[in-house]
């Protein structure tokens, strides 16, 4: 099973550290998790431009 980090929630602010997403960052919106197990979230960037990523490639930002 997957280790998903405790801050994980919508409204968090996350920069993306893995994946096709890599250097990008935003908020967290839309937590999902598919059938295999596997959780998704739905990053928002200040432009609004939306994308989908593994959470297990995201850093939560402390503020």
């Amino acid at each position: 099973m997957e280790k998903v980090s405790a801050n994980l929630k919508d409204g968090a602010t996350c920069k993306v550290v893995g994946g096709t997403h890599k250097g990008k960052s935003g908020i967290v919106r839309d937590i999902n998790t598919s059938k295999g197990g596997n959780v998704t979230i739905t990053v928002v960037q200040e432009n609004g431009v939306r994308f989908k990523t593994l959470a297990r490639n995201v850093e939560i930002q402390i503020k």
